[in-house]
């Protein structure tokens, strides 16, 4: 292998933080020899089991004494810390919000969003209770972190099979 494709693929794992530089022990003449060693660890980019884990985590909240109240508190606490995406108006960073976590919602109308895509609907269809009710919570706690006057009362789900609807009311509409 010619020597700059060699330097190449080392400084790409020098930057991955896979290798590193040793400094040789000895001084002779010339040039000294760069030399490099694997470093230990798990490999970062290998394979992931969400879905196995999202499916336990869903099971245990199923099983709490009332799986859908802690689920849209759990969804909530979290949806709290999720930045506000840039964006001309709440309705529109939740609309991206959603987006970018596969929801693929449609534009907002008659104080509903569309949702075509569930992120997780193998999971939703088993356990909907706890799916549903924590996109709900992610929903209510994003806009309560964003401090706008707007929230998602109810989350209308499966209306069709490829359709839930999120209902949003302005805040100084709720009783």
């Amino acid at each position: 292998v010619h020597t700059n494709t060699v330097r190449f693929h080392l400084d790409t794992l020098l930057e991955g933080g896979r290798v590193e530089r040793v400094h040789p022990g000895h001084h002779g003449p010339g040039r000294p020899p760069q030399l490099f060693r694997a470093l230990r660890g798990m490999d970062p980019d290998g394979p992931r089991q969400y879905r196995i884990l999202a499916g336990i985590l869903t099971q245990g909240l199923a099983g709490e004494d009332n799986p859908t109240a802690k689920a849209r508190d759990v969804g909530r606490a979290w949806g709290r810390s999720v930045p506000r995406p840039a964006s001309a108006s709440p309705t529109t960073a939740l609309i991206g919000f959603l987006d970018e976590f596969g929801f693929a919602p449609e534009s907002a109308a008659a104080g509903r969003i569309p949702l075509r895509h569930c992120p997780f609907l193998d999971l939703a269809k088993t356990h909907p209770a706890v799916v549903c009710s924590l996109h709900l919570g992610l929903m209510q706690g994003a806009l309560e972190g964003w401090q706008v006057p707007l929230t998602v009362d109810r989350l209308e789900t499966f209306v069709e099979p490829d359709l839930c609807l999120a209902h949003l009311t302005e805040n100084g509409d709720r009783p």
